[in-house]
């Protein structure tokens, strides 16, 4: 084990929040993902790129774009992209201010599946985060989570930026 002043031990008890946060998002993220699975035969994954679609100007987005803001990886995106144009919920096309890269553009049946699954989402966020966590705490963990945010964006010297802009604002 390292003896720099930076390191921690796995002892450490500051890390109950950390394990508690992943628990807790995976707990979470499980249901939200089965329930929209069950209801609308849409995974948690195709419907954030679905959210992230529709509030990007034009519907549209470059595919690096969205596999930053729905945090998957240039290949993981693609996969995910290909599974909803199969379905008719998004197209792929030009990219309209460089032909060289692809765009995901929602599609209106896109569009509609969103609206119809957005209910069961935000039904599920209610339950199992909404009215779970005092109002009081809503505004600690919000503060809490953005400054954990923008401190994982800040790059060390040399390193390409890893977060788009306002990343990690409150």
């Amino acid at each position: 084990m390292s003896s720099e002043p930076t390191s921690i031990a796995a002892s450490d008890p500051r890390l109950s929040a950390w394990r508690a946060f992943l628990e807790a998002h995976a707990r979470v993220s499980r249901r939200l993902d089965d329930e929209l699975r069950e209801e609308h035969e849409l995974s948690l994954p195709e419907y954030d790129a679905l959210v992230q679609l529709a509030t990007a100007p034009g519907r549209r987005l470059r595919m690096n774009a969205l596999a930053e803001r729905v945090l998957l990886s240039r290949s993981g995106v693609t996969r995910l992209i290909d599974r909803l144009v199969a379905d008719g919920l998004v197209e792929r096309t030009a990219c309209t201010t460089d032909g060289r890269g692809a765009e995901a553009v929602l599609t209106t049946d896109g569009l509609e599946r969103l609206r119809d699954a957005s209910p069961t989402h935000l039904r599920g966020v209610r339950r199992y985060f909404l009215e779970t966590v005092s109002p009081d705490d809503l505004t600690a963990i919000e503060r809490s989570l953005a400054a954990v945010a923008r401190g994982a964006c800040q790059d060390a010297p040399g390193e390409q930026p890893r977060c788009r802009e306002g990343a990690g604002d409150a």
